[in-house]
Protein backbone atom coordinates (compact mmCIF):
# COMPACT_ATOMS: atom_id res chain seq x y z
CA UNK A 1 0.00 0.00 0.00
CA UNK A 2 1.19 3.32 -1.25
CA UNK A 3 1.85 6.03 1.84
CA UNK A 4 0.12 9.13 1.22
CA UNK A 5 2.24 10.79 3.43
CA UNK A 6 5.57 9.70 1.67
CA UNK A 7 4.79 12.37 -1.41
CA UNK A 8 5.72 16.02 -1.51
CA UNK A 9 3.16 18.41 -0.66
CA UNK A 10 3.30 22.16 -1.74
CA UNK A 11 2.43 24.45 0.60
CA UNK A 12 3.15 28.23 0.79
CA UNK A 13 1.81 29.11 4.42
CA UNK A 14 3.81 30.36 7.14
CA UNK A 15 5.92 27.66 9.00
CA UNK A 16 3.66 26.69 12.02
CA UNK A 17 5.83 24.32 13.45
CA UNK A 18 9.21 26.31 13.14
CA UNK A 19 10.82 23.01 11.57
CA UNK A 20 10.23 21.00 14.69
CA UNK A 21 8.48 18.00 14.71
CA UNK A 22 4.68 17.36 16.36
CA UNK A 23 2.96 14.24 17.41
CA UNK A 24 -0.60 13.79 17.37
CA UNK A 25 -1.22 14.04 20.85
CA UNK A 26 -0.02 17.63 20.07
CA UNK A 27 -3.05 18.18 18.04
CA UNK A 28 -5.46 17.13 20.68
CA UNK A 29 -3.97 19.54 22.94
CA UNK A 30 -4.08 22.19 20.69
CA UNK A 31 -7.18 21.65 18.43
CA UNK A 32 -9.35 20.56 21.13
CA UNK A 33 -9.86 17.15 19.17
CA UNK A 34 -12.57 14.90 20.97
CA UNK A 35 -9.62 11.42 19.72
CA UNK A 36 -7.59 10.69 16.94
CA UNK A 37 -6.88 7.73 16.14
CA UNK A 38 -3.79 6.01 14.37
CA UNK A 39 -4.16 2.66 12.35
CA UNK A 40 -2.13 -0.37 13.66
CA UNK A 41 -0.71 -0.92 9.72
CA UNK A 42 0.66 2.80 9.96
CA UNK A 43 4.50 2.79 10.64
CA UNK A 44 6.22 5.49 13.58
CA UNK A 45 8.23 7.52 10.21
CA UNK A 46 4.19 7.60 8.81
CA UNK A 47 2.65 8.78 11.43
CA UNK A 48 5.42 10.75 12.10
CA UNK A 49 5.12 12.49 8.79
CA UNK A 50 1.39 12.46 8.82
CA UNK A 51 1.27 14.34 12.56
CA UNK A 52 3.06 16.97 10.50
CA UNK A 53 1.21 16.89 7.55
CA UNK A 54 -2.14 17.33 9.23
CA UNK A 55 -0.85 20.06 12.16
CA UNK A 56 0.51 22.60 9.12
CA UNK A 57 -2.94 21.81 7.40
CA UNK A 58 -5.28 23.03 10.12
CA UNK A 59 -2.93 25.58 10.99
CA UNK A 60 -3.62 26.83 7.35
CA UNK A 61 -7.45 26.18 7.56
CA UNK A 62 -7.49 28.01 10.80
CA UNK A 63 -5.54 31.16 9.19
CA UNK A 64 -7.92 31.04 6.22
CA UNK A 65 -11.18 30.78 8.13
CA UNK A 66 -9.85 33.49 10.77
CA UNK A 67 -11.08 31.35 13.99
CA UNK A 68 -9.74 30.20 16.83
CA UNK A 69 -8.38 26.98 17.28
CA UNK A 70 -11.60 25.25 19.20
CA UNK A 71 -13.48 26.13 15.64
CA UNK A 72 -11.23 23.46 13.82
CA UNK A 73 -12.02 20.65 15.86
CA UNK A 74 -16.17 22.39 16.28
CA UNK A 75 -15.57 22.72 19.84
CA UNK A 76 -14.22 19.72 20.63
CA UNK A 77 -16.84 17.44 18.98
CA UNK A 78 -14.74 16.37 16.15
CA UNK A 79 -12.76 12.96 16.28
CA UNK A 80 -10.17 12.16 13.49
CA UNK A 81 -8.26 8.45 12.53
CA UNK A 82 -5.65 8.06 10.19
CA UNK A 83 -5.45 4.75 7.98
CA UNK A 84 -8.05 3.09 9.67
CA UNK A 85 -10.90 1.25 8.56
CA UNK A 86 -10.22 2.61 4.66
CA UNK A 87 -13.35 1.67 2.17
CA UNK A 88 -12.04 0.37 -1.20
CA UNK A 89 -11.93 3.60 -4.06
CA UNK A 90 -12.71 5.86 -0.90
CA UNK A 91 -9.44 8.12 0.05
CA UNK A 92 -11.62 10.13 3.20
CA UNK A 93 -14.63 10.26 4.64
CA UNK A 94 -16.83 12.07 7.55
CA UNK A 95 -18.95 10.17 9.71
CA UNK A 96 -22.04 11.49 11.56
CA UNK A 97 -22.36 8.72 13.78
CA UNK A 98 -19.41 9.30 16.17
CA UNK A 99 -18.02 12.70 14.52
CA UNK A 100 -15.53 10.70 13.14
CA UNK A 101 -13.25 12.56 9.99
CA UNK A 102 -10.96 9.97 8.50
CA UNK A 103 -8.28 9.96 6.37
CA UNK A 104 -7.32 6.79 4.71
CA UNK A 105 -3.29 5.89 5.23
CA UNK A 106 -3.02 5.54 0.72
CA UNK A 107 -4.68 8.38 -0.74
CA UNK A 108 -6.13 10.99 2.07
CA UNK A 109 -4.07 13.84 1.37
CA UNK A 110 -5.83 16.38 -0.58
CA UNK A 111 -9.08 15.33 0.85
CA UNK A 112 -8.91 17.55 4.40
CA UNK A 113 -10.76 20.58 3.84
CA UNK A 114 -13.38 18.96 1.82
CA UNK A 115 -14.22 16.16 5.00
CA UNK A 116 -13.98 18.97 7.12
CA UNK A 117 -16.76 21.24 5.85
CA UNK A 118 -18.97 17.48 5.73
CA UNK A 119 -18.06 17.81 9.36
CA UNK A 120 -18.55 21.79 10.01
CA UNK A 121 -22.24 20.88 7.83
CA UNK A 122 -23.22 18.43 10.43
CA UNK A 123 -21.90 20.17 13.48
CA UNK A 124 -23.54 23.64 12.68
CA UNK A 125 -27.07 21.81 11.42
CA UNK A 126 -28.40 22.19 15.60
CA UNK A 127 -27.36 25.77 15.82
CA UNK A 128 -28.95 26.93 13.02
CA UNK A 129 -32.24 25.34 12.67
CA UNK A 130 -34.94 24.74 15.08
CA UNK A 131 -35.94 22.15 16.50
CA UNK A 132 -33.05 20.80 16.18
CA UNK A 133 -32.77 18.39 12.82
CA UNK A 134 -32.91 14.58 13.62
CA UNK A 135 -28.97 13.45 14.57
CA UNK A 136 -27.33 13.14 11.15
CA UNK A 137 -28.50 15.79 8.73
CA UNK A 138 -26.71 18.52 7.47
CA UNK A 139 -27.25 21.62 7.50
CA UNK A 140 -27.18 22.10 3.50
CA UNK A 141 -29.66 19.64 3.34
CA UNK A 142 -32.15 21.16 5.67
CA UNK A 143 -31.59 24.80 4.46
CA UNK A 144 -32.75 23.00 1.35
CA UNK A 145 -35.42 21.11 3.14
CA UNK A 146 -36.93 24.60 4.48
CA UNK A 147 -36.45 23.65 7.78
CA UNK A 148 -37.12 26.70 10.37
CA UNK A 149 -34.37 29.23 11.07
CA UNK A 150 -32.64 30.00 13.72
CA UNK A 151 -32.48 33.56 14.15
CA UNK A 152 -28.88 35.19 14.05
CA UNK A 153 -27.16 36.94 11.74
CA UNK A 154 -24.43 34.07 11.88
CA UNK A 155 -27.16 31.88 10.91
CA UNK A 156 -28.31 34.38 8.09
CA UNK A 157 -24.99 34.89 6.34
CA UNK A 158 -24.82 30.73 5.96
CA UNK A 159 -28.52 30.69 4.87
CA UNK A 160 -27.09 33.28 2.31
CA UNK A 161 -24.55 31.37 1.18
CA UNK A 162 -26.77 27.74 1.05
CA UNK A 163 -29.46 30.28 -1.39
CA UNK A 164 -26.30 31.50 -3.55
CA UNK A 165 -25.40 27.57 -3.99
CA UNK A 166 -28.66 26.02 -5.04
CA UNK A 167 -30.94 28.85 -5.91
CA UNK A 168 -30.96 30.70 -9.13
CA UNK A 169 -29.92 34.40 -8.44
CA UNK A 170 -34.05 35.71 -9.29
CA UNK A 171 -34.61 32.86 -7.36
CA UNK A 172 -37.19 31.28 -9.10
CA UNK A 173 -35.51 28.19 -10.01
CA UNK A 174 -32.46 26.01 -9.05
CA UNK A 175 -28.69 27.44 -9.71
CA UNK A 176 -26.67 26.57 -13.01
CA UNK A 177 -24.41 24.78 -10.23
CA UNK A 178 -27.18 22.52 -9.15
CA UNK A 179 -28.43 21.82 -12.57
CA UNK A 180 -24.88 20.84 -13.64
CA UNK A 181 -24.26 18.29 -10.69
CA UNK A 182 -27.53 16.87 -11.23
CA UNK A 183 -26.80 16.69 -15.19
CA UNK A 184 -23.48 14.94 -14.16
CA UNK A 185 -25.43 12.14 -11.76
CA UNK A 186 -27.61 11.28 -14.65
CA UNK A 187 -24.94 10.68 -17.21
CA UNK A 188 -23.19 8.35 -14.39
CA UNK A 189 -26.60 6.82 -13.19
CA UNK A 190 -25.80 8.18 -10.00
CA UNK A 191 -27.33 10.21 -6.82
CA UNK A 192 -24.08 11.72 -5.71
CA UNK A 193 -22.55 14.75 -6.83
CA UNK A 194 -26.05 16.55 -6.63
CA UNK A 195 -26.28 15.79 -2.70
CA UNK A 196 -26.97 18.89 -1.39
CA UNK A 197 -24.16 18.01 1.25
CA UNK A 198 -21.71 17.37 -1.18
CA UNK A 199 -22.38 20.06 -3.51
CA UNK A 200 -21.39 22.20 -0.62
CA UNK A 201 -18.05 20.66 0.75
CA UNK A 202 -17.19 20.60 -3.21
CA UNK A 203 -17.71 24.57 -3.16
CA UNK A 204 -15.94 25.04 -0.13
CA UNK A 205 -12.55 23.11 -1.09
CA UNK A 206 -12.79 24.53 -4.19
CA UNK A 207 -13.49 27.81 -2.72
CA UNK A 208 -9.93 27.47 -0.18
CA UNK A 209 -7.97 26.40 -3.10
CA UNK A 210 -8.21 29.30 -4.89
CA UNK A 211 -7.25 31.59 -1.83
CA UNK A 212 -3.52 32.34 -1.94
CA UNK A 213 -2.55 30.53 0.80
CA UNK A 214 -2.01 26.96 -0.94
CA UNK A 215 -1.71 23.22 0.81
CA UNK A 216 -1.71 20.49 -1.15
CA UNK A 217 -2.60 18.50 1.87
CA UNK A 218 -5.38 20.38 3.04
CA UNK A 219 -6.79 20.67 -0.41
CA UNK A 220 -6.35 19.40 -3.72
CA UNK A 221 -8.00 18.79 -7.52
CA UNK A 222 -10.49 21.10 -7.82
CA UNK A 223 -9.27 22.98 -10.48
CA UNK A 224 -7.69 20.36 -13.05
CA UNK A 225 -8.79 17.07 -11.92
CA UNK A 226 -11.09 14.80 -14.33
CA UNK A 227 -13.59 15.90 -12.15
CA UNK A 228 -12.91 19.77 -12.05
CA UNK A 229 -13.36 19.24 -16.11
CA UNK A 230 -16.55 17.97 -15.71
CA UNK A 231 -18.05 20.93 -14.25
CA UNK A 232 -18.35 19.46 -10.85
CA UNK A 233 -17.59 22.53 -8.89
CA UNK A 234 -18.75 25.95 -8.87
CA UNK A 235 -17.97 28.52 -11.61
CA UNK A 236 -15.72 31.65 -10.85
CA UNK A 237 -18.76 33.95 -10.22
CA UNK A 238 -20.61 31.93 -7.54
CA UNK A 239 -17.23 31.23 -6.08
CA UNK A 240 -16.07 34.43 -5.61
CA UNK A 241 -19.53 34.99 -3.99
CA UNK A 242 -19.39 32.11 -1.71
CA UNK A 243 -15.70 33.18 -0.96
CA UNK A 244 -17.29 36.70 0.27
CA UNK A 245 -19.89 34.98 2.17
CA UNK A 246 -18.18 31.90 3.93
CA UNK A 247 -14.69 33.70 5.16
CA UNK A 248 -17.19 36.68 6.12
CA UNK A 249 -18.89 34.06 8.28
CA UNK A 250 -16.40 32.25 9.81
CA UNK A 251 -14.09 35.95 10.44
CA UNK A 252 -17.11 37.08 12.24
CA UNK A 253 -17.67 33.77 14.50
CA UNK A 254 -13.65 34.06 15.22
CA UNK A 255 -14.27 37.73 16.33
CA UNK A 256 -17.42 36.83 18.27
CA UNK A 257 -15.10 34.02 20.18
CA UNK A 258 -12.47 35.69 20.78
CA UNK A 259 -14.21 38.85 22.46
CA UNK A 260 -16.17 35.90 24.80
Amino acid sequence: MNDTTARQYYRNGPPHRAGADVSFADLVKIFGFNSIHIGRWVTADEQQRAANLFFDALCDLQQLLQVPAQVISLNGSLALTYGIGGRPGVCAHYQPQGRILALAKNAGGGSLAHEWFHAFDHYVAAKMFQPAPKAGLFASRCWLNDDALQPHPLNQQLAHAFQSLFVSADGQSESDYFRRCRALDERFSQLYLALPEEMAARAFEHMLQRQSLKNSFLVAGTLQSPLAKLGAYPEPALTDTLSQLWLGYFSTLGQALQRG
